[in-house]
């Protein structure tokens, strides 16, 4: 996985250097929004979009970064993980 800055994403690549999927963001300080996961038609159900999730909260949690999980695979994703929530912002509303 690379973080590719200029365009707000991580991208996971093959050892061909095929373009497997992306996780993109929008960083403010030390707070990172993940805001996207998507996996090319090729390598879907290969486990790229879980291996990307558990890269970006890796890299998120090595920078000291809190997390704001907009995109719903990763938030899905980060029920399934609890070692993350120490660095995920939870919100505290009720939506009636």
């Amino acid at each position: 996985m690379t973080d590719v800055p200029d365009r707000e994403r991580f991208e996971a690549r093959d050892e061909t250097a095929t373009l497997a999927g992306v996780v993109t963001y929008q960083l403010t300080g030390s707070i990172i929004a993940y805001t996207h996961t998507g996996v090319e038609p090729a390598f879907e159900g290969r486990g790229v979009g879980s291996t990307l999730a558990r890269a970006v909260m890796d890299d998120a949690r090595a920078r000291g970064r809190t997390v704001v999980p907009i995109c719903p695979f990763l938030g899905d994703w980060l029920g399934r993980h609890p070692e993350y929530a120490d660095i995920v912002v939870r919100s505290t509303r009720k939506i009636k």
